[in-house]
């Protein structure tokens, strides 16, 4: 098959699959700028009882993107939202929005041009001042049609530009009034100009190079390894580092993230992450773990390129053959919720949808014999995240028990994604995945996943159909209704077309658990989406 256009690819790309080429990118990072390289550093950082600093285990990689125009990568966008700042911000718990760069929020949300102005002092890592042609910079690359970076699709539809004023002062101009705004503003951090105008500088931020203005600045970073920050000491934000320096380990291995932060010589304080096999062990040992609930989900994709996945009888019959109660009660320690829509039960646009595929094997029987058909057999491909993992073996139970043999290939997630990106062959695909890291409302949710053009529709082969054109068309229409009510009612509309169509959809909701020593440090709040914000978190 012909490989996609590069262009749509580079998104997925970036932020789920680990970069094969992260290597030589890493080298990039570690030379190229004063302003983020350091020296070398271990794992070892941080052991002993060094209150200046906070050591964090983090259970995701650190080798993915770290270009904050590109990735969804855990690690990288829990280290920028400490590293950059937006014009505003939301706080990661409540998501309400406060002023960040700028000096104050919009005082009307429904006008079409938005004004704000900078804040004064405000430095790059560099020591270079934060100016307006910054801002614009930035918002440049995001709207840009033929950069394509992630966050446009987020953008896109309703910013029409952004113009400087003066030095410290820029408009956004919109397309249609937009009230959402607020917090998605939040998800472009602005960039120094200066740094990523230069000849491959996009290349190396996507290896680990930053230059922000936020409260922490990067000291060293070794992929696979750890990153290092300390306070930047030119900070005079809403926000500012709470302690002098910080080394986030990058350990996906279940037990060994366990472990570092285990028994009375613990080298961390703190780790995310947690498997649900080992709350009670944390807890007994005197650690706090506590959970989130957010939109974290695992979902199955289907190749509607491939027969029979091209018949949504196909799709729907293997969904509700899948027994979420077992896989909740065995796999996820009751941890989680099985999915009544797209959305979880928490977001505040969620309501439950028209079709919801409650375990039903008889109805997935009748499905499939309706499609005309029989001996079906499945490879299931899977990302090898451990939960995700640890729920395979209740997909192949269920799917088997409906006269459906299955094979389960989980396998390293830049493995399976350098497959969808190269249009391989495939059937169906189980992964994780969580759009709360940009926000909780409904059109930037299901644009994460559903943009025409986008990689995950271009995975599932689908987003040329006359049931795509649809519902990308009621999305559109939806964000642009200025009525609150209004704007809910078409939302659900759309959101029962996807839940009917199950192209791309959720299985299982989760809770997202994290533990720490609350007699090292105090302020933890413990997110439903993955990584940590220590912004106001205190070392005791």
């Amino acid at each position: 098959m012909r490989a996609p256009d590069s262009r749509h690819v580079l998104n997925r790309r970036d932020f789920l699959r680990y970069t094969a080429t992260m290597g030589a990118a890493a080298a990039v990072a570690t030379t190229v700028s004063a302003c983020s390289s350091g020296p070398a550093s271990t794992s070892s950082v941080g052991a002993g009882g060094d209150k200046d600093l906070i050591t964090a285990v983090i259970g995701y990689g650190n080798d993915q993107s770290w270009d904050p125009t590109q990735t969804a990568s855990a690690f990288a966008m829990a280290a920028i939202n400490h590293i950059y700042e937006g014009l505003l911000e939301t706080d990661p718990i409540t998501r309400e929005p406060y002023p960040a760069l700028a000096t104050a929020l919009p005082t009307d949300t429904a006008a079409t041009t938005w004004k704000f102005t900078l804040r004064e002092g405000a430095k790059w890592h560099d020591g270079k001042p934060v100016t307006a042609d910054d801002v614009v910079f930035t918002y440049q690359r995001v709207l840009d049609p033929k950069a394509n970076v992630l966050v446009g699709n987020f953008f896109r539809a309703w910013l029409g530009e952004v113009r400087k004023v003066d030095d410290r002062s820029v408009e956004l101009v919109f397309k249609f009034p937009f009230p959402d705004a607020v917090q998605r503003l939040s998800i472009v951090k602005i960039m120094p100009k200066h740094v990523f105008s230069e000849p491959g500088a996009w290349d190396a931020a996507k290896g680990g190079k930053t230059c922000g203005s936020g409260p922490y600045k990067q000291v060293s970073h070794q992929p696979k390894s750890n990153t290092t920050f300390e306070a930047f000491a030119d900070y005079n934000g809403p926000r500012p580092a709470t302690v002098k320096k910080m080394n986030w380990l990058t350990i996906v291995d279940a037990s060994a993230r366990v472990a570092k932060i285990s028994g009375g010589s613990a080298e961390a304080q703190i780790a995310d992450n947690v498997p649900y096999s080992n709350i009670e062990q944390l807890s007994g040992s005197g650690l706090t773990v506590e959970g989130g609930k957010g939109m974290n989900h695992m979902f199955l994709m289907f190749n509607t390129g491939t027969k029979p996945f091209d018949d949504v009888r196909v799709r729907q019959a293997l969904l509700y053959a899948i027994d979420t109660r077992t896989m909740i009660d065995v796999a996820l320690k009751g941890h989680g919720t099985p999915a009544s829509s797209f959305l979880n039960e928490q977001n505040p646009s969620y309501a439950e949808a028209k079709t919801v595929y409650s375990h039903d094997p008889d109805k997935a029987k009748a499905l499939l014999a309706a499609a005309g058909v029989t001996n079906l057999s499945i490879t299931l491909m899977a990302v090898n995240v451990s939960w995700i993992a640890d729920c395979l073996p209740t997909i192949a139970n269920s799917w088997e028990a409906i006269g459906v043999k299955t094979t389960l290939q989980p396998q390293d997630t830049s493995a399976l994604f350098t497959k969808m990106d190269q249009s391989q062959d495939y059937q169906v695909v189980a992964a994780a995945s969580n759009p709360n890291q940009f926000g909780l409302d409904a059109d930037l949710i299901l644009r994460y996943n559903y943009t025409r053009g986008g990689s995950w529709m271009k995975y599932t082969k689908w987003d040329a159909s006359p049931q795509a054109t649809a519902l990308f068309a009621a999305m559109d229409q939806a964000a642009q209704e200025p009525d609150k009510q209004k704007k809910l009612a078409l939302v659900h509309q759309y959101l029962d077309t996807i839940a009917e169509q199950a192209v791309l959809y959720p299985v299982v909701h989760t809770e997202l658990m994290t533990a720490w020593d609350p007699k090292k440090l105090s302020g933890v709040r413990p997110q439903g989406y993955p990584g940590i914000n220590l912004l106001q978190v205190k070392r005791l």
